[in-house]
């Protein structure tokens, strides 16, 4: 069962979602920027808003989750970094870490799929845009979005993701809800409680790319999985 929990949860987390503007307006809003080191990635950023065109994936962040963070720290390696990711789903924590490499301004990531992120230009002093895409089942996804050092971006700073959205005719973005507070949590009940989601996810393997291909593709997969989440969380409270 745990592992069941462990699968749906690592594939909402990775889900971690308009008419087409005028080329001239998009061309600066969706350019790729150089990212010089390692060094201005580092420390705590807040997701602010997502954008994708993943099937359901808007309803699963609407449904499900609250809140997510990331910690970039340096790894041992020369441009290599640590990305630790906690989110609030149902109330509950969820951690996992990846390790990923900067190279040429990208950095790509192998597991539990192939994927890479590239940064995009913002006005916004303190925030980061991360575009990446990722091919499942034969269908390229994409998602786009909007990191910031603060817990809030003011209107105009959200404006502008907004457009960089619209420019690469992607759904609206989801804004996820700061108000629900931020993992890992201090409180000592049991919804506080963190799952570390790090070593199941290097285990699933093969596996992740079919249920997710499965959950994107299929309404009754998932309902099967807001199911699944939904009564994993009601039995740890029951106990």
């Amino acid at each position: 069962m745990m592992k069941c929990v462990h699968v749906a949860v690592a594939v909402l987390s990775l889900l971690s979602a308009g008419q087409s503007a005028p080329v001239s307006s998009c061309e600066t809003l969706i350019h790729p920027i150089e990212i010089n080191g390692r060094e201005q990635l580092l420390g705590n950023w807040t997701a602010i808003a997502e954008g994708t065109d993943v099937p359901s994936a808007k309803l699963l962040t609407n449904l499900l989750m609250a809140s997510v963070r990331l910690n970039i720290n340096a790894a041992n390696e020369s441009d290599a970094i640590n990305v630790m990711q906690s989110q609030k789903i149902l109330g509950r924590c969820y951690t996992f870490t990846t390790q990923m490499t900067l190279v040429n301004s990208t950095l790509p990531l192998a597991q539990p799929f192939p994927r890479s992120f590239v940064s995009l230009r913002t006005g916004c002093p303190d925030c980061l845009i991360a575009s990446s895409k990722f091919t499942i089942g034969g269908q390229t996804y994409r998602v786009l979005q909007l990191l910031s050092r603060r817990n809030t971006v003011n209107a105009d700073e959200l404006k502008e993701f907004m457009r960089q959205a619209e420019c690469l005719n992607l759904p609206s973005p989801t804004i996820l809800d700061q108000e629900t507070g931020f993992c890992p949590d201090d409180s000592p009940s049991i919804e506080a409680a963190t799952t570390h989601l790090t070593n199941s996810m290097n285990d699933m393997g093969s596996e992740f790319s079919k249920t997710l291909e499965s959950i994107i593709n299929s309404d009754a997969d998932l309902q099967n999985l807001l199911n699944t989440l939904r009564s994993s969380v009601a039995g740890l409270k029951e106990n």
